[in-house]
Order: C-alpha cells, then structure tokens, then sequence
C-alpha cells in the first residue's frame, strides 16, 4: 500500500509538473522523425549510421525535455523554476475553485517616474471594487491581492494560494495627461488567455476604462452586467480626477499606522481640499486620518476625535448612504458609545457594501466578542476568509471563535497562521503568548521573556502582566502594569476585559469587577464568556456584585436581537 501511494504521488507530480504532457509531444514527433529518415535514407545517401545517431539525439533531447519539464514551468508569465506544492491548511482543505472567482493582480506601473506607483495601485483596488459588486462572483480583496505586487511566482501558484479560478493583471503606463492600460485576463488553471486588450486615452478617460476593463471580465464569466450591478459600479466612480489622485497618494500612507505617514496622508488630503473644493473622498480620509491618530496612541488628544466627528458630518452631508462613512462611525461609537450603536453602523455599511473586508471584520468581531453570537459570526468570517485570506488580522476572527468558547488549543493553532502570514503582527504575538499561558504550553515562559527582551512596548507589557499574574507573581506583574495600560483599556471596547482577567487572578476581586461593569457599559452581553468559558474570571464568580451583573447580563443575552 505504501509502495502505491508513492507510485500515486509521483505519478500526480508527472502530471503537475507537465512531464507527461512533453511526453505526449514529444513521442508522435520522434516517432515522425524516424520515419522520415527511413524514408529519405537511400535518396539522400546518408551515411549507414544516420538512423543510430537520429536514435540517440532523440534519446538524449527527451532526457533534457524531461529534465527541462520537471524543473522549470513555462506558463504566460514565462520560464520560472517549479516551486513545490505546498499542502492546504485547515482552512483550504477540501475547498473546490469556485467556477467565478478571479484575483486582480496589482498592475505593473511601467511609467518612466516611479512615483506614479499610486496611480496603478489605484487602479488595480477599483477595478476590485467595481468587481466586488458583480453578484456570484468571489473577488480576492486588496489586502490580499497586494501581498502578490513584484511576486515572481506563476499565475497558478498565485492562483492556488488564493482559491480562485481567474487571474487580471495588466500594466499601466501614465506620462502627464496620457494614459496606456494593458489588461489581460487569464483562466489560471489551465493557463490559457481569456481575453487581452489595450486601453489608450487620456487621463479624463480612466474611469471610463475602468469601466471597460470591468464590463469585459463580468462578461467573459458570466455575461452581461444586470442593471443593479452596472449602478453601483457608475455610483463608485468619481467625478474629478485630481481629487482622486489626491486621495490615492494618501492611500498607502492611511494603511501605515505611523504619525510621519498619517501626516503625510493629511498633507495629500488637504492639498486636495484646497485646489479643488469639499469632497467627500477628501473628508474620508481626513476622517481616517484623525481617527487612527487617536486609536493607535499617536496622538490621543480628544480633538482628534472631534476632528472625525466633524468630517463625518461633512461625509453623511453630502452622500448619506456613504459605506466608509457608517464603517468610519462605527468605529467611532465603539470608542465613544456601545458596541450596540457601533453595530448598527457596521450593519448599514455591510449592507451597502457586503464585500469590504474592513466592515466584514468588525462586524464578526462585535457578534463574537461582545454578543456572545459565535454561529451568526461563522458564516461571515467564512465569506471574510473567502475574499481576503492573506490578511492576519483575519485569523484572529476563527481564533476568537475557539477562544471565547473555552477552546484554547484550536485558538491557539489558528494564531499560529495568522502569525506564518504576517510574523512582526503585534495582536497575534500578544495573543500567541496569552493562548500558550491558558494552555499551559511550557513555552510560555520563554515566549514572553523573549517579546519583552526583543521590543518592550505596550502589548509586550501586557504579556509579561498575565505572565506573572497567572503564576502567582502578583508584585512583579504589578511592576509592568502602567498607568497608560490602564487609561486605554477604560476607553477601550475590549481592552478592559483583559484587564478584568489579569486582576481576578491577582486576586484584586473589586478591581476586576470594576473592569468588567465598565465592559458591560460598553455593550459587552457575551454571558457564555463570563459566566463560564473564561478560566481568569474563575476567582470573582462566587462575589455578590459580580453575580448580580452576571443576571443582567443573561437576560440581556437571551433577549437580544440585530
């Protein structure tokens, strides 16, 4: 049986690598060559040992065909070395391709200034937005598609690696107001073209080609666009091409999490402003601007806050079914009201936009964590890891799945993923270590030690607090607990239930409790969690004022709906 499956995975290696494809070439045309010879040997007078040299050079360019096929891959891309086949984990196990599924590779600036970088990573993320809106049809978003720009790996691999059937790549080629698009698009399993063409213009004409470029795919995988679809594609377009490359040089810089990049971005965005007027993609990004300030600890001056809140009145003023802007507010009420009201937002712009990855995530998030609904999240993280699957935030959404049910070692392997995906993501390390503490992992002890020693910030911080709490070190896990620690997790929408945690197991009962009623203030009604699922909380569940938040609680849970 052994010998079998060896014989079974060489024989699909043949097949993967094409080996029996230059085989089934390269036979019927040796086969004619030899006749030939045979044929035209006495009318040509070829010497006696013509037919045996024939042989042998046959033999020996099949050698090297062979070899050539089993080490390189020839594909539209061009000639690249073969790369292994790489196992699926748990989450790609035993998916099919879906038969409409494509991944818009970021398009190759080929301008001669490679500052126009922008304009084609502009380009490649509406051309997925306009795809997006296509029904049936899974579009890779850009945080995953960009994972691919300058990647020198085949169609198929790419291909593979993301589950989809069709790959879009193209070119852009942008030299003041003229403008070049190469498109093509490739049905990546069988590595043949669906169709190629080439856009000509000038700069006004980008939306429209956009368009094009968008018609030609809907067309080519399912037909003509339906009505709906065509509309909210014409409704994405913008109606002043300066103002858009305004906003797209603040693209790369709002994704950055930086202050010097945050500024830059405001910078781009306020040029905008000035040249051309109020817009609603402006006020957008300044209201992302001002917001990450606040929410990554930049600059947690409350008039950042103010500042978002101003531009999403700006936002909702003048387009009122604005998805960026509910998704933008209900960030803005997870940090200044409840979960609930945030919910709301995240809903809205769910159902104006079902495909962004952003809203998707904080909408699992919230069911998961603060609702204590983990079967009406699953399908939704599902969809979210369907359409974005090389994010690492992502994976923390089935970690929280597992987590927040008590299953810690499942939690645990699925942070390991998102860690693979992305190594330096500080969210998963801090919850690698956490997981490995309630696992009672004997990594554990190493692991935080080592995140502190590499880079003492603030999650590592936290890490060496639980660290110490959870093994009786009450004083030394004092000793990391800062004030700042504790000022962002009062505010925070989910912070303080760490906090709680840390404290129950120090045996700071009325701390803890004052952490998890200031949690509940935040709309957190997650009764499965605190009651039971939770190990840390196991301290302060027999204290009157906690059973009495524990009844609310509940009745909160069994009666709530969205």
């Amino acid at each position: 049986m052994a010998n079998q499956n060896r014989l079974t995975k060489f024989w699909h290696e043949l097949k993967r690598r094409k080996v029996i494809q230059v085989i089934i070439i390269y036979a019927p045309i040796a086969f004619i060559v030899i006749q030939l010879i045979d044929i035209l040997e006495d009318d040509l007078n070829l010497p006696e040992f013509t037919m045996l040299l024939v042989i042998i050079l046959l033999v020996v360019g099949f050698i090297i065909a062979a070899i050539f096929s089993w080490i390189f891959d020839v594909s539209s891309k061009g000639i690249s070395v073969t790369e292994p086949e790489v196992p699926k984990d748990g989450i790609e196990s035993n998916k099919q391709v879906p038969e409409k599924s494509i991944i818009v590779l970021p398009f190759e600036n080929i301008s001669s200034d490679p500052e126009q970088e922008y304009f084609s990573d502009g380009l490649t993320e509406e051309i997925i937005t306009d795809l997006s809106y296509i029904k049936d049809l899974l579009v890779i978003s850009r945080s995953s598609a960009m994972t691919f720009k300058g990647s020198k790996q085949t169609l198929k691999k790419i291909a593979s690696k993301v589950n989809v059937k069709y790959v879009l790549e193209g070119s852009v080629r942008k030299s003041g107001n003229d403008l070049r698009i190469v498109a093509q698009l490739i049905d990546a399993q069988s590595d043949t073209h669906v169709w190629a063409e080439k856009y000509t213009g000038k700069l006004d004409d980008i939306f429209d080609i956009q368009e094009k470029v968008s018609r030609s795919v809907s067309e080519s995988l399912k037909g003509k666009l339906q009505s709906g679809e065509l509309e909210k594609i014409m409704d994405n377009k913008v109606d002043n091409i300066h103002v858009y490359e305004c906003y797209l040089k603040s693209r790369p810089d709002l994704y950055k999490y930086t202050e010097e990049a945050l500024k830059s971005a405001e910078r781009n965005l306020r040029y905008g402003l000035d040249l051309y007027g109020p817009h609603v993609l402006l006020y957008t990004g300044l209201g992302q601007v001002y917001f990450q300030l606040y929410d990554s600890g930049i600059d947690m001056d409350p008039d950042n806050l103010n500042k978002t809140e101003e531009y999403l009145r700006k936002i909702f003023e003048m387009q009122p079914d604005s998805a960026e802007g509910f998704l933008l507010s209900g960030l803005m009420k997870l940090k200044r009201e409840n979960a609930i009201t945030a919910f709301n937002d995240f809903k809205k712009a769910m159902e104006i936009n079902p495909t962004r990855p952003e809203t998707l995530m904080w909408y699992c998030f919230i069911q998961l964590f603060h609702f204590g609904q983990p079967e009406k999240a699953k399908s939704v993280f599902e969809k979210l890891l369907e359409i974005d699957p090389l994010t690492s935030i992502n994976l923390i959404l089935p970690a929280f799945y597992h987590w927040l049910k008590g299953e810690h070692e499942k939690a645990l392997n699925y942070i390991e993923k998102s860690i693979k995906i992305e190594p330096n993501n500080i969210l998963s390390i801090w919850y690698k270590g956490q997981l490995l503490i309630l696992t009672q992992n004997n990594q554990a002890a190493d692991y935080a030690s080592e995140q502190w020693k590499n880079d003492p910030g603030f999650f590592q911080g936290l890490l060496m607090v639980m660290y110490h709490a959870y093994n009786g070190r009450k004083n030394e896990a004092l000793e990391y607990l800062t004030e700042s620690m504790l000022k962002m997790a009062w505010e925070d929408f989910a912070l303080a239930w760490f906090i709680a945690g840390y404290y129950a197991v120090m045996n700071e009962k009325e701390l803890a409790i004052k952490y998890i009623e200031r949690l509940h203030e935040k709309g957190m009604i997650n009764y499965p969690l605190i009651a039971k699922h939770d190990p840390l909380l196991e301290n302060i569940r027999n204290e009157p004022s906690f059973k009495k938040l524990l009844k609310t609680v509940k009745k909160e849970w069994e009666e709530f709906e969205v």
